[in-house]
């Protein structure tokens, strides 16, 4: 058990990463280290770090195989997209020189906020039904429901019907989305560290326990599902913004598919595991882009290391183990003073 010192130390340990590391990317983006090709890459990384951490709350944590998170994207794309665009037609101004204005930062936030809770009353209606039942009916009836969003976006008008939705305002800025997908993180680990955590994990472990323990297993079911719907869909908000044009084939069963991957890969019931995975699963392919000889085989290539990592780690990168720079700090300073403690001894012995 953590002492409130050792707590209170790891935070302040992080925050300074943070800040760091946001400090950087500021640095980057000013002096033109990142180009639009690489910030390109950022913003999807950060996006996807959203959605495979938010999956991971009912794959991971909750034990259910989920395989139509990008239908929730998908209702959080358009519902933010439809948002800024029905403001911009009122004449606010929302980009100044391609930059957002500060009313347009505002709007974007509160699109984002919109498309999360319409995707979580979605999450809510579709979550209520399915989760009373055992074994893989989720699975089956997100792979429906994903099937039937994206069939209603390509015939619905207001969404733009099969040509898409287009011009939609590019409020999405890089240090912007870093600071909202450290708090969707933060936010995510503090539910699954809370006793509403505890009880999700309890469910995992063994329901018929949990439920004699008190456990109320379908509400506890439901609240992970619909949270994980909410942050899914403030991921789609931000990808409509930075993308600028929608389409149904953006949010298809092979974008679920690729969510579930991060997720298996990087360890079921670990977010810093889904973060690392989506760090990789989306470098990864880019990075073997500009390989001489292997560009053509990239996706080969990339199929073969997840191959090859499910083999020999089939718990996946981390599997439900949480990195912690707290500790790693700390081994590192056991380990610094071990060896000098080791070279005064020797170096007593040899006198």
């Amino acid at each position: 058990m953590k002492t409130k010192q050792q707590v209170l130390k790891s935070y302040l340990i992080n925050a300074i990463a943070l800040v760091l590391l946001y400090l950087v990317l500021l640095y980057a983006i000013q002096t033109g280290t990142i180009t639009r090709y690489l910030r390109g890459i950022v913003m999807t990384i950060f996006i996807n770090i959203i959605l495979a951490t938010s999956l991971n709350l009912t794959t991971g944590f909750l034990g259910q195989i989920a395989i139509g998170h990008a239908g929730f994207m998908s209702i959080g794309a358009y519902t933010a997209a439809l948002f800024v665009k029905y403001i911009e037609s009122t004449g606010v101004v929302l980009l100044a020189n391609g930059d957002p204005t500060p009313q347009g930062q505002l709007f974007f936030l509160i699109s984002l906020v919109l498309g999360g809770l319409l995707a979580a009353v979605f999450g809510l209606l579709v979550g209520i039904p399915a989760l009373r039942l055992k074994g893989d009916y989720l699975a089956i009836i997100t792979l429906g429901f994903g099937e039937i969003i994206r069939s209603l976006i390509e015939n619905l008008s207001f969404t733009g019907g099969a040509q898409g939705l287009t011009k939609i305002p590019r409020l999405s800025t890089l240090e912007v989305v870093y600071i909202i997908t450290i708090l969707c993180v933060m936010v995510m680990y503090t539910f699954v560290r809370s006793r509403h955590g505890r009880a999700i994990t309890a469910i995992r472990e063994d329901d018929i326990a949990s439920e004699a323990a008190g456990v109320h297993n379908t509400y506890y079911r439901v609240m992970a599902f619909t949270v994980a719907a909410f942050f899914a869909g403030i991921a789609g908000g931000i990808y409509a913004q930075y993308l600028a044009v929608l389409g149904a084939s953006n949010f298809n069963f092979n974008k679920s598919i690729d969510i579930l991957v991060m997720v298996v890969l990087g360890g079921m019931g670990s977010l810093t595991g889904s973060i690392v995975a989506a760090v990789v699963l989306t470098a990864l392919p880019e990075a073997l882009r500009f390989i001489p000889n292997f560009s053509d085989y990239r996706m080969l290539i990339y199929s073969i290391v997840l191959i090859i990592v499910m083999i020999f780690k089939p718990s996946g990168l981390l599997g439900r183990y949480e990195f912690s720079l707290t500790r790693l700090l700390d081994k590192a300073a056991a380990l610094v003073k071990g060896r000098k403690a080791q070279g005064t001894e020797e170096g007593g012995a040899g006198k």
